[in-house]
């Protein structure tokens, strides 16, 4: 395969993955605000910073209100993350690549693309229900998903797409959990109060994690959510979860499988993978979650950056290595 071509299947995978993840933080964050007293100032700061975008917002607008927020995570085409930023990306990446996508996945992309970029062009966007749009655009990233996961070869194409994905989402779960332990409440001594318990929930929800956390444990607690969000094997938004199916996608696609490591990548996201494989939430929280999270998400970088330099920064012989298309 083409390494421009691997390149734009790989970020094709995290360019959807975090469309649907906003669509998602912003959805659940919408819903927090209706069930908050009413005299709590409400908590849109946290999301961006949870983002990752901070400091691009702090340039452009003085406070965080919701309007502005939603704007700027959603139809800001300044910002690169941005819903619509994203889907034009990975529409992009797609039109790149078009010959190694299904038909079903190129047109489902094309029209959510579309679907967004209609209700950017629209200037009373902000009078209606914004949770119909996220949870539309939502949906139709879900049926995107379930187009690939029935129609698409597990061939080289396929493990640079899920590759992207999983990076992204371990991404994703590390920041929000991060926002959440140090950001959300209001003070400490609303810990363990149904304020507390409202947080808890919105974070949950917001990987899709609720419903599963709930018949796993019951009542929540933080030791046990920071368990499920990070060292989980079975849960598929989980930290740990993504990073044993990132490995697994750089195995099949450099060979590893077969035994010993191959490149940079296949190594750090190994040592990555082993350290969550045997870590203990206690551990983790005495030793300052913040910090743990911290060092995670400059790893993850690095393996995002180790794949650049092993897969797509190369000349295109790489082809005469990997002949497998999507």
């Amino acid at each position: 395969m083409l390494s421009r071509v691997a390149n734009s299947i790989y970020w094709l995978g995290r360019y959807l993955e975090r469309a649907e993840n906003y669509s998602r933080f912003i959805d659940v964050n919408f819903n927090l605000m209706l069930d908050l007293p009413p005299d709590l100032k409400e908590q849109w700061e946290p999301l961006v910073f949870a983002t990752g975008d901070g400091q691009l917002y702090t340039s452009k607008h003085k406070g965080f209100d919701r309007k502005e927020v939603i704007y700027f995570l959603t139809f800001d085409t300044d910002n690169p993350n941005s819903i619509i930023s994203s889907v034009s990306f990975a529409r992009e990446n797609a039109r790149v690549i078009r010959e190694n996508l299904t038909k079903e996945t190129w047109e489902k992309l094309n029209e959510l693309y579309h679907f967004v970029l209609k209700r950017a062009g629209k200037k009373d966007w902000n009078r209606e229900d914004p949770r119909v749009f996220f949870e539309s655009v939502k949906n139709q990233l879900l049926l995107l998903y379930g187009l690939s996961e029935s129609t698409v070869a597990r061939t080289e194409g396929w493990y640079f797409r899920q590759l992207g994905l999983y990076l992204e989402r371990a991404d994703k779960t590390s920041r929000i959990l991060d926002v959440k332990y140090h950001m959300l409440l209001p003070s400490p001594n609303m810990v363990g109060t149904p304020l507390d318990f409202l947080h808890w929930t919105a974070l949950l929800k917001s990987v899709t994690a609720f419903n599963t956390y709930r018949r796993l444990y019951g009542t929540i607690e933080p030791d046990k959510v920071i368990s499920l969000l990070f060292l989980n094997k079975y849960f598929p938004r989980s930290v740990f979860y993504c990073l044993v199916e990132a490995e697994n996608c750089l195995n099949k696609i450099s060979g590893g499988s077969n035994g010993g490591i191959r490149n940079s990548a296949e190594n750090e996201i190994g040592a990555l993978r082993s350290k969550l494989e045997f870590a203990d939430v206690n551990e983790i929280i005495s030793s300052g979650l913040h910090e743990y999270i911290d060092d995670l998400q400059v790893k993850i970088n690095s393996i995002s950056n180790k794949i650049d330099a092993n897969f797509f920064q190369i000349k295109d012989n790489f082809a005469s290595q990997h002949s497998n298309q999507e």
